[in-house]
C-alpha cells in the first residue's frame, strides 16, 4: 500500500540491490601520491575526558542546585523583602546562615564546610546580587560575559572566549535576574518588549534580548566597565602603541585635531578615546554623549549626557542627535560622542567645522578608508540630499585624523593605523599613513610577531605642531626596521 510514495531506487519495488562493485586500490594510491604533503593544519586531538568523573560531578552540581532552590524559595518565604533594603551585609548573611541551617536540618540534608560556604555565598548573590553571574562580574579578568539560554554562559579573558562552569537552574531563574537588572534602572523586558539595552550599578553595559524572540533561552551580553582607568602609559607598555605615536597622537590631541577612532565590535574603541582624552587641558569645557555612559573623563569640567530609547508606548526617546543639538547651546570647547552610527553624523560634522576643534568620536570600520566611507554611507541613511562631492569636502574639513584600532586572531588589541585627511584631490579624499602595525609573523602558540613602524611620510601637521610648542622630532616619522 503507498507503494507509489517509495522512491524510484526503493529495493522493495526493484528487488535486491546488487553490492557496488568495491574500487580497485590502484587510483587511492595514485591520488595519495600526487596529494601534496600538507594540505591543512592538523587539528588538534582532545583526550577521551574521565566519563565516570565528569558524570558523578555533575550529579553533585545537580543535587547542589535543587537544595539550593529549596533554600532559596524558603528564604522568600521568610525573609522581610521590604526590609532588606536597610539592612546590612553581615546581618543578612547572618540570618541567611540562620534559615538555610533550619532548611538543611528539617530535611536531613548535610552538608560539608566548603559546600556550606559555596551555597551560603550563593544565596547571598541571589538575594542582594545577580545570582550565577555576580562571581563573573567580581573576577577583573573577565571582560565579557555572554549568556546563550540558561545552561551556557561564556566569558572572554585577555581576548579569547572560553565556556564558563556557571549556569542557572532554568529558563525561569535566568529571566528573574534579567527583571531585577532591568527593573533597577526603570525598564521592562517581556513579549511585548523582548529586548532592552541598560546598564548595571557598576557602570557595565547590559544587553538582553527574550523568548520568543531568543529562540533557546534567553540571550544576555555584558561588556564589564573597568574600574582601572588605563592611561597612555598602561596602553604603551601593554603593546597597543609605540612610545613615538604616542608622543605625535599627544600632539594631535592637544592641538585641537579633531578624530575618529575606528575599529571593530572590541577592539578597544572606547579605551583608546579615554586614553586620548588624557591629553586634553584641564581647562577646557567637555561634553560627552553616549548611549550607554562608559567614558572615564579625568578632567574637571565634563558634562555628560546619556540618550534613553522609547518606553513601551514608543515615545519620550531621546536619541544621540538631539544631545549633540542641545550640546551645541552649551558652550562647549569639545564634543566627544561615545559612537556615531546614524544621523548623528551630520550635526557631529558640522560641530567639528564650526569652531569645536578638537572633538572626537569612534565609528564602526574596518580601516581607515572604510571609516570615511562609512560617514558618507550614514549621511546618505540620515536623508540628507547632497552632491558626494559636497559631502566628501565636508568630511575632508572636518576630520583630521582616523585612528583604526584591531583585535588580532590572538586576542591582543592594537592601534593598527594612524591616518591623517590632509584634503581633496578632485573628487576623493586625500589621505596619509603616518604609523601602522607590521606583522612579520607568528609564534606556534598563534602569538601575533610584530612592531609598529613610521611610514616615512612627515606629518602634514608639523607646523601646527610647532606653533603649539609641539616640535617633534623628524626621527618619529622615519621607518624602524623589527627587531
Amino acid at each position: 500500500m503507498f507503494s507509489r510514495y517509495k522512491k524510484p531506487g526503493d529495493p522493495a519495488r526493484q528487488g535486491k540491490a546488487r553490492p557496488a562493485p568495491r574500487p580497485t586500490e590502484e587510483p587511492a594510491q595514485k591520488a595519495a601520491e600526487n596529494r601534496p604533503a600538507v594540505l591543512r593544519k592538523p587539528m588538534p586531538v582532545t583526550q577521551p575526558a574521565e566519563v565516570v568523573a565528569v558524570d558523578k560531578e555533575r550529579k553533585r552540581k545537580e543535587r547542589l542546585g535543587e537544595i539550593k532552590l529549596d533554600l532559596h524559595r524558603a528564604l522568600l518565604d521568610n525573609l522581610n523583602l521590604a526590609a532588606l533594603e536597610h539592612a546590612s551585609e553581615q546581618d543578612l548573611r547572618t540570618e541567611i546562615n540562620s534559615i538555610a541551617a533550619e532548611v538543611l536540618q528539617e530535611k536531613g540534608i548535610v552538608l560539608n564546610r566548603e559546600d556550606r560556604q559555596t551555597m551560603s555565598q550563593e544565596l547571598y548573590d541571589e538575594v542582594r546580587g545577580l545570582g550565577p553571574l555576580e562571581p563573573l562580574l567580581k573576577d577583573d579578568t573577565v571582560s565579557d560575559i555572554l549568556v546563550n539560554g540558561p545552561q551556557q554562559i561564556f566569558i572572554e579573558r585577555n581576548g579569547r572566549l572560553q565556556l564558563s562552569d556557571v549556569t542557572f537552574k532554568d529558563e525561569r531563574h535566568l529571566l528573574r535576574i534579567i527583571d531585577k537588572i532591568v527593573s533597577a534602572v526603570g525598564r521592562r523586558v517581556d513579549e511585548s518588549n523582548p529586548y532592552v539595552d541598560a546598564r548595571l550599578a557598576d557602570g557595565s553595559r547590559f544587553n538582553a534580548m527574550v523568548p520568543p524572540i531568543a529562540v533557546d533561552g534567553s540571550l544576555v551580553s555584558i561588556r564589564k566597565f573597568k574600574k582601572d582607568k588605563l592611561g597612555i602609559d598602561d596602553l604603551v607598555n601593554f603593546g597597543a602603541f609605540s612610545e613615538e605615536m604616542a608622543a605625535y597622537l599627544q600632539a594631535a590631541v592637544a592641538t585641537r585635531l579633531n578624530v575618529i577612532v575606528s575599529g571593530g565590535t572590541g577592539s578597544g574603541k572606547t579605551t583608546t578615546l579615554n586614553a586620548l582624552s588624557s591629553f586634553i587641558d584641564n581647562s577646557e569645557r567637555i561634553l560627552t554623549i553616549e548611549d550607554t555612559a562608559e567614558l572615564q573623563l579625568q578632567q574637571t569640567h565634563v558634562g555628560r549626557m546619556e540618550s534613553r530609547p522609547p518606553n513601551v508606548e514608543g515615545r519620550g526617546a531621546v536619541t544621540p542627535r538631539d544631545c549633540l543639538r542641545n550640546a551645541l547651546r552649551m558652550r562647549p570647547d569639545r564634543i566627544i560622542v561615545g559612537e556615531t552610527r546614524g544621523e548623528e553624523v551630520i550635526d557631529m560634522l558640522q560641530a567639528m567645522n564650526t569652531g569645536h576643534d578638537g572633538s572626537m568620536t569612534t565609528i564602526h570600520a574596518n580601516s581607515s578608508r572604510d571609516a570615511v566611507s562609512r560617514l558618507e554611507n550614514m549621511i546618505a541613511m540620515a536623508g540628507i540630499e547632497m552632491p558626494l562631492k559636497a559631502v566628501r569636502s565636508q568630511i575632508a574639513s572636518a576630520v583630521h585624523l582616523i585612528v583604526q584600532a584591531s583585535r588580532l586572531q590572538d586576542g591582543s588589541r592594537r592601534m593598527t593605523s594612524v591616518t591623517e585627511v590632509t584634503g581633496m584631490e578632485g573628487d576623493v579624499i586625500s589621505m596619509q599613513e603616518i604609523f601602522r602595525f607590521q606583522r612579520v609573523g607568528l609564534t606556534p602558540e598563534n602569538k601575533i610577531i610584530g612592531h609598529f613602524t613610521a611610514t616615512g611620510v612627515r606629518s602634514h601637521f608639523s607646523e601646527r605642531f610647532r606653533m603649539w610648542g609641539y616640535d617633534l622630532p623628524a626621527t618619529i616619522f622615519e621607518p624602524m626596521a623589527a627587531e
